[in-house]
């Protein structure tokens, strides 16, 4: 029997699958871009970037990486990846790439007042706890200790509502067990509201980071990556403005900004990791970049440039990215990295420094955006395609 072939199975033959790739660090600093032209790569240690090509890890269990906006995070102390977003299909599912055993599994998850399509979010490092800000309610999920999924669906719990005009895109970053939310509306530039995650409040009055010369960073949307410390506790997140014009590193223990060289591609669906000396820009053409930072030394990084992560770039070239995601309204912009060596307290102040007992997070931004004259030329090809099948039927 003959099957009736559509336009629409015939598109789904000829155009490409989205993708959303994201960028992450696994406890040892290898670099990873996974979904980046329909696999997963390890471009390892930053003084392996420059040179070869990175290392093709795709396994079995994976997500597709075709969510809307994938974000991707680092639980340290366990060595594992989580990826929120990472399938259309079961957008709520988090799944869990443990990077010892180069594993993948799915871990369920009930939602609740937690939208998948609507969020921005960071893990926090000493409590593997996600918090995030969906819809104006602020939430967690507890991911406990895990490396692999379990049988049993966790849930996200409801804190409360933020203190925030209902709408606000948040800009999140997390320092000192603290999360900074920068951009708020009737926050002069250079300010940033702290919400306290050990005592579960926002701290009264914002807390504000001055760069050296007075000026301040501007009170303007865009992505965040918290820095690891080789022990203890992150001391500082990196803030990139949607125009891309410079990196902003905030420092939370001195309260102080410095204003070092914007990425090379300015992006604002761009996704970003730290590690614990280098920023890394995956933009949404694929291509990987990296900005070298020294912590305490202000001289080299205000002369620090973006580079290319070329053992990445030689393994995909810019571009080959099957399609990216499309756009998602007010949809996921994730925030941070974070590290540390042992196991926290779980103490924590309430200072306006953000001061705290322990560590960060993992990280990653989403990106976006299919070239409408692609799409109506594959369309054109998959008319084509429908034409012959016809005259062959």
């Amino acid at each position: 029997m003959l099957r009736t072939l559509t336009l629409v199975s015939l598109l789904n033959l000829v155009l490409p699958a989205f993708s959303s790739p994201c960028t992450v660090f696994d406890a040892s600093f290898n670099l990873y871009a996974l979904g980046l032209g329909g696999k997963d790569w390890d471009a390892g240690t930053q003084d392996a970037w420059a040179s070869g090509q990175a290392t093709d890890v795709t396994t079995t269990g994976r997500p597709p990486f075709d969510g809307a906006n994938t974000t991707c995070y680092l639980a340290q102390f366990y060595n594992a990846i989580y990826v929120m977003n990472g399938d259309a299909s079961n957008p709520s599912a988090v799944h869990i790439y443990d990077a010892g055993t180069k594993a993948w599994s799915t871990q369920s998850v009930t939602t609740g007042k937690f939208d998948p399509s609507n969020f921005q979010a960071i893990l926090d490092h000493d409590t593997n706890v996600f918090y995030a800000l969906s819809n104006d309610e602020m939430l967690f999920l507890d991911m406990g200790s895990l490396t692999t999924a379990n049988s049993s669906a966790l849930s996200w719990m409801d804190v409360g509502m933020a203190p925030y005009p209902s709408g606000y895109q948040p800009v999140m970053a997390l320092a000192q067990n603290h999360v900074h939310f920068l951009d708020v509306p009737g926050n002069p530039p250079g300010e940033a509201d702290i919400f306290v995650i050990h005592f579960s409040f926002f701290q009264p009055t914002p807390q504000a980071y001055p760069l050296p010369d007075g000026s301040a960073f501007p009170a303007e949307h865009g992505l965040t990556a918290s820095f690891f410390q080789s022990s203890g506790v992150q001391q500082e997140f990196a803030f990139i403005p949607d125009d891309g014009s410079a990196t902003y590193v905030i420092n939370v223990e001195t309260n102080t900004t410095q204003k070092l060289a914007g990425p090379t591609n300015k992006d604002p669906k761009a996704n970003y990791a730290a590690s614990i000396t280098a920023l890394v820009q995956l933009d949404s053409s694929g291509a990987l970049s990296f900005l070298p930072y020294t912590e305490g030394d202000a001289t080299t990084n205000s002369a620090a440039q973006w580079s290319s992560v070329a053992n990445v770039a030689a393994a995909v070239p810019s571009g080959s990215i099957s399609s990216a995601s499309p756009s998602a309204s007010g949809a996921a912009k994730a925030s941070g990295t974070g590290s540390t060596s042992s196991k926290p307290t779980g103490s924590a102040s309430g200072s306006g420094t953000g001061s705290a007992g322990a560590s960060p997070t993992g990280a990653a931004q989403p990106n976006s955006g299919v070239m409408t004259s692609s799409i109506f030329s594959l369309g054109l090809v998959a008319l084509g395609s429908l034409g012959f099948v016809a005259s062959m039927l």
